[in-house]
């Protein structure tokens, strides 16, 4: 994670921790314009399917967020779909893709 800024990279152990605490698929966490952070994981429900990332931007959603500045995803995954970043902040958005160690695979961009 040392090409990361600070900020990015506690947003990189920020969703790791999510993922290994509650044991799922993924974990991710966003960052909003203030400064504020988000974590969420994986939910696989009968009735409701979330992916983290689509988790973490709700969860900023429903506490007022106008905007994200970064956003990371923890995951074995080799695709990772950040449209619900895209739509919701706009382009440019970098979205850091690591595994389960924290290594950095990928940072894209809405």
């Amino acid at each position: 994670m040392s090409d990361l800024s600070a900020e990015d990279a506690k947003l990189v152990t920020l969703a790791r921790a999510t993922r290994a605490r509650t044991r799922a698929a993924e974990g991710a966490a966003v960052r909003d314009t203030d400064g504020r952070t988000y974590a969420a994981c994986t939910v696989a429900l009968d009735t409701v399917e979330l992916t983290a990332l689509q988790l973490a931007v709700a969860m900023a959603l429903s506490s007022g967020v106008k905007g994200l500045e970064a956003a990371a995803v923890v995951t074995e995954a080799e695709a990772v779909d950040v449209n619900v970043v895209r739509h919701f902040a706009g382009a440019n958005i970098p979205v850091v893709v690591a595994n389960g160690t924290g290594e950095v695979r990928d940072v894209r961009h809405t």
